[in-house]
């Protein structure tokens, strides 16, 4: 026997539980709007580019307790916040990036995306693009989890590569895309009361690759890190089945057991037992800690037409009040002392990067 105990407090939740009380939901009230707005006006009359915004360049001191009960939330409670009620009467694309990029410089530090230096993801169907953000797999190859983002596709449940990722619905699309968010710490309850063989084996180091599409200045591409580690009594997860599958696709990477299968399998059906549907509504952002929530989504269907086109502004966020991390996931993290920046990918041209050096702290 591993000797693990069950994980508790306010992390471990159901979609049912979340459906009745609706207590990660935060609004926006009249207050922030009009001081979220007056920041994105002074900010453009100073012409500042717009991921040039420091916090200093946009005030905001009445929204701050909002904020701050955010960042608390996400490091020690559900794991997740949903901000809802923030008016977008009259702003254009460019306005919400820049009230999106002001916000996430109050809450924490943004890191890169791909190696190709987005700070700020769009994420939408890009399926008829000619000039794609992803790279698209040859015959016989796993599709990437890029490439599944930028379609309109379902999601798995997955984590992304930092503290905090945060959605800003900009736009929905006709129908579908419904939000689909998993508690890992109830994943990992469920787990170790029914097949505490299988929770040991995803708490041992599993192989994955890191995507073409999504690689910076790394070593090697294959990497091996255990899908749940505890430091602390704080749980910290990160799984992609596609890293998983993309792995395979190296000759040198052990081959995943029939064991392992059965683990992450029962994983899957774990988080969709356990999960909260919560549809987007345009203006929503949605800030999830990817070391304790799972997310995904249902497919969804635009309308060009109608103008009905599903478009998410989308950062990922070094975060000050972040935890540290067991020992081993800086081959993944970069780093795992807490309140670092930490994440995201390198870059190969750090002149270009607009946000601090990994492993310095994050400025709370």
């Amino acid at each position: 026997m591993s000797g693990r105990q069950p994980l508790t407090g306010r992390v471990c939740w159901t979609g049912k539980q979340l459906e009745q009380s609706g207590d990660w939901i935060r609004s926006v009230g009249p207050v922030e709007t009009r001081e979220i707005r007056a920041a994105l006006a002074e900010a453009k009359r100073r012409a500042i580019p717009a991921f040039e915004i420091s916090r200093e360049d946009f005030p905001l001191d009445a929204t701050r307790k909002l904020l701050a009960d955010v960042a608390e939330e996400l490091e020690n409670g559900r794991g997740m916040v949903r901000l809802r009620g923030l008016d977008l009467t009259g702003l254009e694309l460019d306005d919400l990036r820049q009230i999106f990029w002001g916000l996430g410089r109050h809450l924490g530090t943004p890191v890169f995306q791909n190696a190709r230096g987005e700070i700020m993801g769009e994420v939408r169907d890009e399926t008829r693009d000619e000039q794609k953000t992803y790279v698209e797999s040859g015959p016989g190859k796993v599709v990437s989890s890029r490439a599944r983002t930028r379609s309109t596709g379902p999601l798995r449940f997955h984590t992304d590569r930092s503290d905090v990722i945060a959605l800003f619905c900009a736009q929905n699309g006709r129908e579908g895309g419904v939000s689909k968010l998993a508690s890992a710490a109830t994943v990992y309850n469920e787990m170790l009361r029914r097949r505490p063989d299988l929770l040991e084996l995803l708490c041992q180091d599993l192989w994955r690759a890191r995507p073409e599409d999504e690689d910076g200045i790394v070593p090697s591409r294959v990497f091996a890190l255990p899908l749940f580690g505890v430091r602390d009594g704080k749980l910290t997860t990160q799984y992609s089945r596609t890293y998983v599958e993309q792995a395979q696709e190296f000759p040198n990477v052990p081959r995943v057991t029939p064991a392992q299968v059965e683990a992450m399998d029962l994983w899957a059906e774990l988080a969709e037992e356990v999960c909260l549907y919560s549809p987007f509504e345009t203006g929503d952002i949605q800030l999830l800690n990817n070391h304790v929530i799972y997310h995904g989504r249902t497919a969804y269907a635009d309308d060009a037409a109608s103008h009905r086109q599903r478009r998410l502004l989308r950062l990922w966020l070094a975060m000050p009040n972040s935890r540290a991390l067991p020992e081993g996931f800086d081959s993944f993290w970069g780093a795992t002392a807490s309140g670092v920046v930490r994440g995201g990918v390198p870059q190969r041209d750090q002149r270009r990067s607009p946000v601090a050096a990994l492993g310095a702290r994050v400025a709370a």
